[in-house]
């Protein structure tokens, strides 16, 4: 991170809440331009980037110790899909001049907290001020056998498609956040609304199968901007096509609530975002091998489909197609 004069404002913000965090020595306790590393022997680095905005994606009341480890969660998604293993990551943060030092006390305890726990070290970044929102960017780094890195473009004609986890809770719990009347109308229990709000502010990254999605997997996509979109993405990629019936798209048993009570909620469920399961294509031969790991390692893993020639990806139920006008989160 960018340090000053030693007695600056802002170098004492990274000596007190983001040096605690450095366990790498590439990253040099933060006294430096620079991190240095060496992938392992054999590896390619796999590189990825997102970031977060208060008021886009989390709200500004949120927790700042889930914020933290959401922005962290949404980078280690997108290397669980690559069947990457981490390395570290790089963090730049734009903080507004009001800030209470202790909304940075709880970021900083979550994300270390998560960088310890998934094994991928701060290994440096910049910190700024900003008249605007706060925003945080990561750039992950992660590791695979040398020219292993599962792609999107590479699904095949006849491969069974996966899906991990649920799909939805995050959406709906986004909704809730919103508009929190709608948990009577979609008559949940107390219970049902905590764990679809838990998912929306904190995801679950499946990097528990990344080495089995790199053994398996001819192609995969993170769900972080909704299932049918991130889909279709993967199919547009491979150039095939797929039919999905929605009512094999797993659901928890909250989200089946919500729908049975609002059916048009469907739509909400297949496109909206902020899932970060993992949807994946693999051979006939290769299903029994994934399920196994997968469930050794406590994930529920869902097939929903079959890759097909053609092109697209298409949602139906009870042989009818599903209409999904805006079938991906965009924020454009």
């Amino acid at each position: 991170m960018t340090n000053g004069d030693a007695s600056s404002a802002e170098d004492r913000l990274i000596a007190r809440y983001f040096r605690p965090l450095v366990t790498h020595p590439g990253a040099f306790g933060l006294l430096d331009d620079a991190a240095a590393i060496a992938p392992p022997a054999g590896c390619d680095l796999v590189l990825t980037t997102d970031g977060v905005i208060a008021g886009v994606h989390f709200f500004p009341d949120d927790p700042p110790g889930t914020v933290g480890r959401k922005v962290l969660r949404m980078n280690l998604s997108d290397l669980a899909a690559k069947g990457a293993t981490p390395v570290g990551f790089l963090m730049s943060i734009a903080l507004p001049g009001e800030i209470d030092e202790a909304w940075i006390a709880g970021f900083a305890a979550g994300i270390g907290e998560d960088a310890a726990h998934y094994g991928c070290p701060l290994l440096g970044g910049d910190t700024d001020h900003t008249p605007g929102p706060i925003a945080v960017s990561i750039a992950a780094f992660g590791a695979v056998p040398h020219g292993k890195m599962v792609r999107r473009a590479t699904a095949q004609v006849g491969d069974c498609v996966i899906v991990t986890g649920t799909i939805g809770d995050a959406a709906l719990g986004l909704t809730l956040r919103r508009e929190p009347t709608l948990a009577q109308k979609w008559r949940l229990s107390d219970v049902m609304v905590a764990q679809l709000v838990e998912r929306y502010l904190l995801p679950q990254p499946r990097n528990a199968l990344a080495e089995s999605v790199q053994r398996c997997a001819s192609a995969a996509i993170d769900v972080s901007d909704g299932l049918a979109g991130d889909l279709a993405k993967l199919c547009r990629a491979s150039a095939v096509a797929t039919e999905i019936d929605a009512g094999r798209v797993p659901l928890s048993e909250a989200a089946r609530a919500a729908i049975a009570a609002d059916p048009a909620l469907l739509e909400t469920v297949l496109s909206g975002g902020d899932d970060y399961e993992i949807v994946l294509t693999l051979s006939p031969r290769q299903l029994d091998s994934f399920r196994s790991s997968a469930q050794a390692a406590g994930v529920a893993v869902t097939e929903i489909g079959r890759i097909a020639a053609g092109e697209g990806a298409r949602f139906v139920r009870d042989g009818c197609a599903v209409s999904l006008p805006r079938p991906s989160y965009s924020h454009f």
